[in-house]
């Protein structure tokens, strides 16, 4: 016998009514918001003393921190592995995930790690532990990441995030995004100072080693470049190079990290105007010559550059020539750490000189087993003595997709110099 017909409806109403709320819980469990730590079970690992030379290879760019461990990013994720000097990427030490958010960019100070999200919260994790130290409301980006494969993008070239040391000593975080910038403190995430901009009409450049905010301004009037102090967000300089024009273009040089923390600031035109390196310190810039010609670099208190097809080390404050190297041949200047100018050969072979005497700390071949020297270096980076380099396949197509653009599936190769 079957149910009476006002009972099937009744049971055929209350499936119904369990299978919606059953894919609603499920629905609700894939789409809401959603944050998944996931800390070390392992102790800290100690600092890596890692043998000269190349490390090995891995699929995404790393982020050394602290010397003990490797950060890398996903479109939704931060995570780390150890040791530093590893030859291959291994299971996670620590992992952070956010949903629906997306990754926007990451730095790292210290022990500590910040991530910047596409909704603007900046989470900061510890290190040591992978924990939230703390979480905070900033602008949100300004512009959509547009990382590719390897990620070096978002943690080598990270858009509108800048790190700082205040006159009193204390590491700010500087966040610039959409119609805003604000000072944060980075040891609790305390905000410092707001200030409404339109980045319509400003470029970032950086922070400097005196504790100034720097962005091109073209809002009211011919561009300059504006001074922000990052411990108040006061504007305290609007700076025009002498000769100035309507078009004012400005790269920082001499970083610590990634346009944080820098010594230098080149400054450019129109297409056919000389570019004019300064040195940015307490006061106003002051000129140095020897960052006017394109990849030279300041290492200390020096300013590193080729000149007519030889290296030479500058003063940079007075131009006297201190030292050169003409038996290099070709080089070119991959990227700088304290104590350390990394150049890369026509053949790709790695040199790293001391800065202060243009003597040979190390120098060895860019490859991995049977990889080959036949690539083109990509984006590049260096802390704690490692030198990271994505490698492209020749001739380079900025416009391929990644498996065209890049030398093979595990394109960046690490050294420790």
């Amino acid at each position: 016998m079957g149910f009476p017909k006002g009972r099937r409806g009744v049971a055929a109403v209350v499936a119904a009514l369990l299978g919606v709320g059953a894919v609603a819980v499920v629905v609700h469990r894939v789409l809401a918001p959603a944050e998944v730590e996931t800390v070390a079970r392992a102790g800290y690992p100690p600092a890596a003393t890692p043998t000269v030379g190349v490390v090995g290879r891995l699929p995404v760019a790393p982020l050394i921190v602290d010397g003990r461990l490797r950060v890398y990013t996903a479109a939704r994720q931060v995570y780390a592995d150890q040791p530093a000097d590893g030859r291959y990427r291994v299971s996670p030490y620590w992992s952070y995930r956010r949903w629906p958010a997306r990754l926007s960019g990451v730095v790292a100070d210290g022990t500590t790690v910040l991530s910047h999200w596409s909704d603007g919260k900046l989470v900061a994790l510890d290190a040591r532990t992978g924990r939230v130290a703390w979480r905070a409301d900033g602008p949100a980006p300004a512009d959509s990441p547009t990382a590719r494969r390897t990620g070096a993008g978002t943690v080598w070239d990270p858009a509108g995030l800048f790190l700082a040391r205040a006159a009193d000593g204390r590491a700010v975080l500087v966040v610039s995004g959409r119609r805003g910038v604000r000072g944060f403190a980075l040891a609790d995430g305390r905000q410092l100072w707001s200030a409404g901009v339109d980045d319509r009409c400003r470029t970032d450049v950086g922070t400097t080693v005196a504790g100034q905010f720097l962005a091109v301004d073209r809002c009211a009037g011919p561009p300059a470049v504006e001074f922000r102090d990052v411990s108040t967000g006061t504007t305290t300089t609007l700076w025009q190079p002498p000769g100035g024009s309507a078009e004012l273009f400005a790269t920082p040089v001499g970083c610590v990290s990634h346009r944080s923390r820098c010594r230098g600031l080149r400054t450019a035109g129109p297409a056919d105007a000389p570019a004019r390196g300064w040195l940015v310190a307490a006061g106003p810039p002051v000129a140095a010559s020897g960052l006017d010609v394109a990849g030279s670099e300041v290492a200390g208190d020096r300013v590193v550059g080729v000149t007519d097809g030889v290296l030479t080390a500058r003063s940079a404050r007075t131009g006297e020539e201190l030292w050169r190297r003409a038996d290099l041949g070709p080089v070119r200047i991959l990227a700088t750490q304290p104590g350390r100018v990394h150049l890369l050969t026509e053949r790709n072979d790695l040199v790293t000189l001391d800065p202060a005497t243009g003597a040979q700390r190390s120098r060895f071949p860019l490859t991995v087993g049977r990889d080959g020297l036949g690539w083109a270096p990509g984006l590049a980076y260096a802390a704690d003595g490692y030198v990271a380099v994505e490698r492209l396949r020749e001739p380079v197509d900025p416009d391929a997709d990644d498996q065209r653009y890049f030398l093979m599936s595990e394109p960046v190769v690490l050294a420790a110099t």
